[in-house]
């Protein structure tokens, strides 16, 4: 599915079930290989996106272990774009509620995932360097 996503992406189509898709570039935290993940990205001001850590699941998605572990080494690819390194800064406290409401207002699909899971979902703020 990811691949078949990226796929698409690459093509300059950068939407699924309503939402703006990226690729994020990342690094395994244990492994060391390149990784492309396909995931929704909000719009914070003009150059900044957010990410949501969602993953579904009782525990962060393996993007975000390798995005906090090698934060240096990412980068996006926006629909029909060249790759663009990226600085994520994890969001917390006030600016993390800030960032949530809008980006629940965007889509409530991912509040009601939220309501579900025990777990509270990360905001990453993407900053391109």
């Amino acid at each position: 599915m990811n691949a078949r996503m990226n796929r698409r992406l690459r093509k300059g189509k950068g939407t699924f079930m309503g939402m703006d898709v990226l690729i994020l570039h990342t690094v395994g935290s244990r492994s060391g290989q390149k990784r492309e993940s396909p995931v929704a990205w909000f719009a914070d001001g003009e150059d900044a996106r957010l990410i949501v850590a969602s993953g579904g699941g009782s525990r962060n998605p393996d993007w975000f272990v390798n995005l906090m572990a090698h934060p240096d080494e990412a980068s996006i690819e926006l629909p029909g774009q060249a790759p663009v390194p990226v600085t994520p800064h994890r969001l917390e406290g006030a600016e993390r509620e800030q960032a949530w409401q809008r980006i629940a207002t965007a889509q409530p699909r991912i509040a009601k995932y939220q309501s579900k899971s025990d777990r509270q979902y990360p905001v990453v703020r993407l900053i391109p360097r």
